[in-house]
């Protein structure tokens, strides 16, 4: 199966990058290490998370207090958000929508 990064998602990802990187040097890094690597194991996993909203599947990332959204359409996963958990649920919810 291929994997699509939608713009949106990808805007999430660099927002991401920047809020660590301004943590601390490197982590950053470590975060879209993280995050890609969770990515591609929707390659192996996709479509075995809980439907959220909806229609998203939602997949935790292992390090980071984020989420990634992601539906599958002809045998392509299209990732529409990676998102911050610790947001409030309404604002995650107007963001998918």
């Amino acid at each position: 199966m291929r994997i699509k990064i939608l713009d949106a998602a990808s805007q999430d990802l660099i927002d991401g990058y920047r809020f660590y990187e301004k943590q601390a040097e490197g982590l950053g890094a470590y975060f879209l290490n993280t995050l890609f690597s969770d990515i591609d194991s929707l390659k192996l996993y996709g479509g075995i998370h809980t439907i959220y909203f909806e229609k998203y599947h939602r997949l935790l990332s292992k390090r980071f207090p984020f989420a990634i959204y992601y539906r599958i359409e002809e045998n392509v996963i299209l990732v529409y958000a990676v998102l911050d958990c610790r947001k409030n649920p309404a604002w995650l919810r107007n963001r998918l929508e």
